[in-house]
């Protein structure tokens, strides 16, 4: 008997496999970047398929078997993507997924991922637009500092943001953006 992992997930991505399946990314609280095999999510009256749509963050339930992960259950918690709204805030947090992706090639067990992601995740939803920018500046150097891709202080490793500390990120701009550049391209990518 194989032993079931239940985590709060954020659905980072989703992939159509076959008729009825989904590859999909999630990003977990414990085992940090994972790619999951869902079968049957796409058949109608599925009861996971709410609880696995793109930036949704779930409680899950999944199983490590022979050939990979695959998800064994789901039960929605909170949909970023309607919180999130319309598409300027949704093209942001899919553009970090996007880094994410890039800098993880493999599964990862980094644990201080998940809460970067989250709480920008929150700040998009709930911070006036013009911080937005600061936000996805800010959770691009606090990816490359956790994957240790950063060599600058990030705030002393704190995720949060602050709309005090946004706006230090606005005024510097141009610096951290150099970070992130340099961080990226010290990954080799």
């Amino acid at each position: 008997m194989r032993h079931k992992y239940e985590t709060r997930a954020i659905i980072l991505s989703r992939s159509q496999v076959g008729e009825a399946s989904s590859f999909i990314i999630l990003l977990t609280n414990e085992l940090g970047l994972v790619r999951v095999l869902s079968q049957g999510v796409r058949k109608s009256g599925s009861k996971l398929a709410h609880a696995l749509t793109t930036f949704a963050e779930s409680d899950v339930v999944l199983v490590r078997g022979k050939d990979g992960w695959r998800l064994s259950g789901a039960v929605i918690v909170e949909n970023w993507f309607a919180r999130l709204g319309y598409a300027e805030p949704r093209v942001r947090a899919g553009r970090i997924c996007n880094l994410l992706f890039r800098l993880v090639a493999g599964e990862t067990n980094d644990q201080k991922l998940f809460p970067i992601v989250r709480d920008f995740f929150d700040a998009l939803a709930s911070l006036p637009v013009y911080m937005h920018e600061s936000a996805e500046i800010l959770a691009a150097l606090h990816i490359l500092s956790a994957l240790g891709l950063d060599a600058g202080e990030t705030t002393n490793t704190v995720t949060t943001f602050a709309p005090e500390l946004l706006e230090e990120v606005m005024k510097n701009r141009t610096g951290y953006i150099v970070r992130i550049n340099n961080g990226i391209e010290a990954s080799g990518l």
